[in-house]
């Protein structure tokens, strides 16, 4: 550490010999004054030697006799053990800095060097300070007057603590999530593959719930991340508290947590696990000197019967927590392998929407809206159809879903907007009698940054207007809209389109919300109209969004009706527009143009 052995042998040895280490033996001699000044030359050089080594704040250097007894003692020796020169002088090395069990290892080792020749290699050691801590080093020794009755051991020593301190910081930031100090993934999966070997052995079961925070991005946005970090911190707190010593936790992402009990869980006992879950998160939190209710969503998969490994149990556990979430917030679901099974159907059908797409087997059906009074056809509204090549058709409720969560959704958006305006153009172009067309945006749609000039671009394609097509939202979209989604909607109700709430009633909006979305029309959803006859409440509820929609300037259009009595009582509450099978189905474009052309006349009753 200080240069080759050679160098350091040779700067020690003249070290020695003129006498700068304290405790030697003193050196005098009468000599000449050429002989004085030569001596002086080697005690400046010995005198900057000395000055260099007390200079090194890392570089410990001890000497010690042929019995250990300290002979020199730097002050870097000092900082780095606790002791003094004063105090180091004279006692043995081993009753010093070395460990007890140490100890006689390196008397053993230091009388091998001098009476064998066998020099005692540099290590990486612990040794000890004065108040019992062990302080890491590197050491090194050189042994001089080897072949005297006199040899002289130096140790030269470099504080590690720096090193040693970077290392475990690094180790721990591998391994530990900093805010929480919660063992990570990485870590987590091999514990617990440890434990899943112990609860085999031992015929042991293993519980295993994810927790995912519902809504946390919303705190963040609301409070900072500093107020989420606090909750994460304080949930964590809770968490670890609640457990036994055999239990395990982690913190895998931003706002999920893992937790695992081992030991004999049956039964009502799971149930009891859980429960003590969600216990946990029934105390408010306090966040920005407020009390915050926080809920979540647990997945729970179990050992042995949904996997063998860490790493399946968890998948498993994760698939069951995404699934709860679909069901709202503070959601419990148990794997089971319906679960899984759906999952891969899930994948089978992202890849036939994708064969589907290129393939063109994806078709648009139109179904009228017609007056409520007369029976006249007033629009249409556009729905999506698919229908393979080989195999029935499948339907938008089993692929729409798929399509959200996945990138598909634009893909099938765009691909909507196009044949609606292609063929609202073509019927225009035909001279035929046909209003507009009403085409709907879902969620994820709707979030896309250009999706309004996507919507615009296609309409000047086909040189179409706000007469020829509208839009639908549901509910639910419009009240999680941001300010660019609001602004583009207002846009549009600026230019004349028809912008309608699809489904209303079935949200979770307050009815003050309306007068500040842009829209011309409610739809009332049909699971209103299907029992309103029979129902006061379902009756109540139609009538009110009637009279809102009316008072608010709004068209009212009601969904899915299929009788004679359904269309009484619309007809009774002045609603304004109809859709459902008792007048017409939806239909292809072929079938639309013989309707509007006579040959297949509006009913009054179910189409065929």
């Amino acid at each position: 550490m200080l240069g080759h052995d050679s160098q350091l042998r040779r700067w020690l040895k003249g070290l020695l010999r003129w006498g700068g280490i304290q405790h030697f033996h003193p050196f005098e001699r009468s000599i000449r004054g050429e002989v004085e000044l030569v001596r002086r030359q080697y005690l400046e050089s010995e005198q900057r030697f000395r000055a260099l080594l007390e200079s090194l704040p890392k570089v410990a250097v001890q000497g010690y006799d042929r019995e250990r007894r300290v002979i020199y003692w730097n002050e870097a020796s000092a900082r780095l053990y606790g002791y003094t020169a004063d105090e180091a002088f004279g006692r043995p090395l081993e009753d010093l800095i070395i460990p007890p069990p140490m100890r006689e290892p390196v008397i053993q080792a230091h009388l091998a060097w001098m009476r064998e020749g066998h020099e005692i290699p540099a290590d990486e050691l612990e040794l000890l300070h004065r108040s019992g801590e062990l302080v890491p080093v590197f050491s090194h020794h050189v042994m001089l007057n080897e072949h005297t009755d006199e040899p002289l051991m130096f140790c030269i020593d470099v504080d590690l603590s720096d090193q040693k301190q970077a290392r475990r910081e690094l180790d721990f930031a591998t391994r530990f999530d900093r805010l929480t100090h919660l063992p990570n993934r990485q870590t987590f999966e091999e514990r617990l593959d440890e434990t899943l070997e112990e609860c085999r052995c031992h015929d042991r079961s293993l519980v295993l719930i994810y927790l995912d925070i519902d809504h946390f991005v919303e705190i963040n946005d609301a409070l900072g991340y500093e107020q989420g970090d606090r909750l994460l911190v304080d949930l964590a707190r809770r968490l670890r508290n609640g457990q036994r010593a055999t239990d395990m936790l982690s913190r895998v992402s931003s706002d999920e947590f893992v937790l695992a009990f081992p030991g004999k869980h049956e039964g009502e006992a799971i149930n009891r696990l859980v429960k003590k879950v969600h216990e946990l998160l029934r105390e408010p939190f306090v966040l920005d000197n407020h009390k915050r209710k926080v809920t979540a969503c647990l997945g729970i998969s179990l050992f042995p019967a949904n996997g063998e490994s860490a790493r399946e149990l968890m998948h498993n556990a994760d698939l069951a927590k995404n699934r709860a979430k679909l069901n709202g917030r503070g959601s419990v679901l148990f794997f089971n392998q319906q679960l899984h099974e759906d999952l891969l159907k899930k994948h089978r059908l992202v890849d036939r929407l994708e064969r589907a797409l290129d393939e063109g087997e994806f078709r648009l059906h139109y179904q009228p809206q017609v007056s409520a009074i007369s029976g006249r056809i007033e629009n249409l509204e556009a729905l999506l159809r698919w229908e393979p090549a080989i195999g029935p058709a499948v339907s938008p409720a089993e692929f729409i879903p798929v399509a959200e969560r996945s990138d598909l959704i634009h893909r099938i958006g765009d691909w909507v907007m196009e044949e609606a305006c292609r063929q609202r153009a073509h019927w225009r172009d035909a001279g035929l009698p046909i209003e507009r067309i009403d085409i709907n945006f879902s969620g994820r749609q709707i979030n896309r940054l250009d999706v309004f000039q996507r919507f615009e671009s296609c309409l000047d394609r086909y040189r179409l207007g706000p007469r020829h097509i509208g839009i639908e939202l549901t509910e639910n979209v419009l009240i999680e809209a941001d300010g660019r989604i609001l602004d583009g909607l207002r846009s549009l109700y600026d230019q004349g389109f028809r912008i309608a709430i699809d489904d209303f009633g079935t949200g979770y909006s307050s009815l003050s919300y309306l007068k500040y979305f842009p829209v011309t029309a409610l739809k009332i959803d049909r699971s209103f109209v299907r029992d309103a006859p029979l129902q006061p409440k379902d009756r109540a509820i139609m009538e009110a969004s009637v009279f809102i929609g009316h008072r608010l300037g709004l068209e009212v259009v009601a969904e899915g009706v299929e009788n004679i009595e359904q269309l009484a009582l619309i007809r009774e509450i002045d609603c304004d527009l109809v859709q459902g099978f008792y007048f017409f189905r939806p239909m292809p474009a072929d079938a639309i143009e013989r309707l509007i052309v006579g040959v297949v006349p509006a009913q009054s009753g179910l189409s065929s």
